[in-house]
């Protein structure tokens, strides 16, 4: 449990009761001390949509991660990320196959997105475009992409736009005003999305809204690791942010990428989120408001050996949809962990990591929810969501601002 919390001086009387609630969730799943858990929502496998393709030189460390969004004709597309030798990551196309009863099973490659050619996604010995998510974003009439740009300086969030998600036109990185004391420039920073509307900013102003989880020093997973279970949290240094990007009537995409106010939402709280907590899957609109699929980094043992090693799972978030900077809801369990061989012992061993989510309004079930995902850094796998009618009243919500 956390007994110790590190705070600045300008820490709310709502941090103090998050430290709390660190404290007590802290009991729950993983450490096994609470009793028989009674799931909220869970996701159910639907199977493996993309492993790497043999013979193909992009895809030989790897095909994960990707994004998942309906084309303007209704086709749904993945974008994974595809490894090359040396840890070269580009990012790909794919039009997802479905069966007879609507069940995505297969895609047909499309080819490229985007390639590592700017400074800021190349290194000395390669680079790299990561982890892409993907949204429409209705006030633009642009289909944006978040992802992680890998260079010299580290990962950092790069912006690009398209019209038919095929040709996507770079806006570089995105930046950040410093937030009471916290620099977020020049930070690692990943797990990054972004609303598919305008979202009201701290000072109630319609804005561009990123969710993202900057990697300040020592917060990192395998720093967090070699730290007790007692350790001291720093919760403005180790949680998912909402950074706000202004934009003026016109929609001015050359506005996009400024982020200029900004929102702490979420600290770790539960045992399976204790190394780390970070965004996923874009925020997407369900009957309680807007859901965000998480992940969350806890240590388990390695049986035969000395150390531990780190486990990624997937947690559930809902936000309220008029102000999406309060947490109505909160999975205490994660909804999705590492099973079997495919998702247990691949490129990173024990790995669920969502970042593609698809509603499925096609099949007029707007309550399920299909989420793709990486699976041990290596395939790409499918689950199937069904959103509960109402969410659990035991839960501790946040209504902070």
């Amino acid at each position: 449990m956390c007994n110790a919390v590190k705070c600045s001086n300008d820490l709310l009387l709502v941090d103090l009761i998050r430290v709390v609630r660190c404290a007590v969730r802290s009991h729950y799943c993983v450490s096994g001390k609470r009793g028989q858990p009674v799931p909220d929502f869970k996701l159910k496998r639907i199977g493996m949509m993309m492993e790497p393709q043999a013979g193909n030189p992009n895809e030989v460390e790897g095909v994960l991660n990707p994004a998942a969004i309906r084309a303007r004709d209704g086709q749904l597309y993945l974008f994974p990320r595809l490894v090359a030798r040396g840890n070269f990551s580009r990012i790909g196309i794919a039009r997802v196959l479905f069966d007879g009863s609507g069940d995505p099973r297969g895609v047909e490659r499309m080819g490229m997105a985007l390639e590592p050619e700017a400074d800021y996604e190349l290194s000395g010995n390669g680079g790299g475009c990561e982890d892409p998510r993907v949204v429409y974003v209705e006030p633009l009439q642009h289909y944006v992409m978040t992802y992680t740009a890998l260079s010299r300086r580290g990962p950092r969030i790069a912006i690009a736009i398209s019209d038919d998600l095929f040709q996507w036109r770079r806006i570089g990185l995105a930046t950040f005003h410093p937030y009471n004391g916290i620099t977020f420039d020049d930070v690692d920073d990943k797990d990054a999305s972004v609303f598919p509307a305008l979202i009201p900013d701290p000072s109630g102003q319609s804005a561009i809204a990123l969710v993202h989880r900057p990697l300040f020093s020592g917060t990192r997973p395998e720093e967090k690791v070699h730290q007790s279970e007692s350790c001291s949290m720093d919760l403005h240094r180790e949680s998912i942010w909402i950074s706000y990007c202004l934009v003026g009537a016109t929609g001015d995409e050359r506005q996009l990428g400024e982020f200029v106010a900004h929102h702490r939402l979420a600290c770790p709280e539960a045992g399976w989120e204790r190394l780390k907590i970070g965004g996923g899957a874009p925020p997407v609109m369900c009957r309680h408001g807007w859901l965000i699929i998480y992940h969350g980094v806890h240590d388990i043992p390695q049986p035969g050996l000395t150390g531990r090693k780190m486990c990624y799972s997937a947690g559930a978030m809902v936000l309220s949809k008029e102000h999406p900077n309060w947490t109505i809801y909160r999975s205490p369990e994660p909804v999705l962990v590492p099973e079997g061989p495919l998702e247990c012992h691949g490129t990173v061993d024990n790995v669920v990591f969502a970042t593609g989510i698809d509603r499925r309004d096609d099949l007029g079930a707007p309550d399920r929810f299909d989420i793709y995902y990486g699976m041990a850094d290596d395939r790409i796998g499918v689950a199937r969501l069904d959103m509960p009618a109402t969410l659990p009243r035991d839960v501790a919500a946040d209504y902070s601002a």
